[in-house]
């Protein structure tokens, strides 16, 4: 989806709820959209919202990111370094996508096929428990970072030579 037709999604979705897409929530909104990879902290999209709008403040963020992850706009996630990050929710997406962290290098990829169906159905039906979403992260290392530790030499060999304390 283009950044217009979610812009005006967005203001629907605000405005159904009793809110208004102000200029300080449409920039903030905007920044999300052109970053959509990134899942950025408060702090990050902050900052980027106030290059485009030096009058925002960060407590204006704060709450219009709280509305958001509310009117489940953006999903609120939090990955291994402490921070609440903030997700756009896909257009028609039943639930949050997964997640794939590398330990190494810190990179996050998206998945956005949905792979949990036939656990919530089976979670559903033994523990009689309604799911209503749910979040998978993996943790493991890159396809990249696999790549790197092949092609560096060992250190206990050097020209063929063992290494000797």
């Amino acid at each position: 989806m283009d950044s217009t037709a979610a812009l005006k999604k967005t203001k629907q979705q605000l405005h159904e709820s009793g809110f208004k897409l102000t200029p300080q929530r449409e920039a903030t909104v905007l920044v999300l959209l052109e970053n959509e990879k990134d899942h950025l902290s408060a702090e990050e999209i902050y900052f980027l919202v106030k290059q485009k709008s030096p009058e925002i403040g960060l407590a204006t963020v704060y709450r219009t990111l709280e509305i958001l992850t509310d009117l489940k706009v953006v999903d609120k996630v939090s990955f291994n370094d402490g921070l609440a990050r903030y997700d756009l929710r896909k257009e028609g997406a039943k639930h949050f996508h997964h997640h794939l962290l590398c330990l190494e290098c810190g990179n996050i990829e998206e998945v956005e096929e949905d792979l949990l169906g036939e656990v919530e159905q089976v979670i559903e039906q033994r523990y009689h428990f309604m799911v209503k979403d749910h979040r998978l992260t993996f943790h493991g290392i890159c396809h990249e970072c696999q790549q790197k530790k092949k092609n560096q030499p060992s250190d206990a060999v050097t020209s063929g030579h063992s290494v000797v304390d």
